[in-house]
């Protein structure tokens, strides 16, 4: 059977944890083993609602062929940002990531970062993401075989002690934010951005380092940022500032020497009914975390549709900013992009 989580994590990190891990009678028992490696932690919704359970549909339907050793938390070492690189390099079989972790090497995946590209429908949204990636985004996924991508609910505000109804309430907050989209969201809205990654944020609020940040619902727990804050605020019908794009991709070299049957076992469980369920998960898992909030006496702010509209317009210059820099790259037409975009999120949209 499968090293469990509390086992795995009491073997520690590195080496040691790989071969102890490979020394047991799981991995004995299998053809295709795997190690998958992620950045939060093994009680996160990530891994317990959608990782675990994907996990275990690849290795139901291979009859007993195929093991998927999960690893969180970086058990296996390096930082998030390292993650693709072991991907590529073959350190780990298989990563979830942040793609904004790593600056510069998605820009055509970035686009849907964007504010009023995803607006709160991430089922839509991955099924976009999956639209356009023959076409616009695969050439940038280099040495990975990308399984599937999605995006969480989206990014909303959380504040340590100031409501927030307009954009000029946030002129001079110092927030968190993922990706340099957020920075640019952020900087549109007045405020000042400071980047990390989303496990360092409680201990940044708790020092007063920062004002609040942009994180989604489902953390909430994760991090106990209903002790540490008073305000959760989104748009008008779940309306968000942005997103953040995840992706799950195997090793190339890895995937090139799977036979057929086994890499089909793998795309039959990461389909277009796969991306719609990650969606939906994302979107439960939202909602559980706010209501934690809500629970712990914090205000959960919904702004109206008249206010969301200020954040809308005050926030459209970034889309206009990264057409500009990431078009005058050169290799990539930025605005036919951002056109593709929205037209297949609203394609897609309930």
């Amino acid at each position: 059977m499968r090293l469990s989580i509390s086992r795995r994590a009491a073997l520690g990190a590195g080496a040691l944890l790989v071969s102890t891990a490979l020394a047991g009678p799981a991995f004995a028992q299998a053809e295709f083993k795997f190690t998958l490696h992620h950045f939060l932690g093994p009680g996160a919704p990530a891994q317990t609602q959608m990782l675990e359970p994907w996990a275990e549909r690849i290795e139901q339907a291979s009859d007993g062929r195929v093991e998927i050793e999960i690893y969180p938390s970086m058990s296996l070492g390096g930082t998030p940002a390292e993650l693709i690189r072991q991907a590529r390099d073959g350190v780990v079989d298989l990563i979830w990531t942040l793609n904004g972790y790593s600056p510069g090497l998605f820009p055509r995946t970035e686009v849907f970062e964007l504010p009023n590209i995803h607006t709160n429908d991430p089922e839509a949204t991955n099924m976009a993401i999956a639209d356009l990636f023959d076409e616009y985004l695969a050439e940038e996924h280099v040495g990975v075989k990308v399984l599937f991508q999605h995006v969480h609910a989206g990014q909303a505000i959380h504040m340590a002690s100031k409501e927030v109804r307009t954009p000029e309430d946030l002129a001079g907050t110092t927030l968190r934010i993922p990706t340099r989209t957020g920075a640019w969201v952020v900087e549109a809205l007045g405020g000042n951005p400071v980047s990390m990654p989303v496990p360092d944020f409680p201990q940044a609020l708790s020092r007063g380092v920062v004002d609040g940040g942009l994180v989604p619902w489902e953390i909430i727990p994760a991090l106990q940022l209903q002790d540490l804050t008073e305000y959760q605020i989104e748009l008008a019908d779940k309306g968000r500032l942005g997103a953040s794009v995840f992706q799950v991709s195997m090793n190339l070299d890895r995937w090139n020497g799977l036979p057929d049957d086994i890499r089909q076992i793998f795309l039959d469980n990461s389909d277009e009914d796969w991306l719609h369920e990650v969606g939906q998960i994302w979107r439960d898992i939202d909602e559980e975390g706010i209501a934690i909030a809500i629970a712990a006496g914090n205000h959960h702010v919904t702004l109206t549709p008249e206010e969301s509209a200020a954040f809308t317009e005050a926030m459209e210059p970034v889309v206009e900013r990264w057409v500009d820099e990431v078009g005058g790259q050169g290799s990539i037409d930025a605005q036919a992009l951002v056109d593709a975009a929205r037209a297949a999120v609203a394609a897609h949209a309930k």
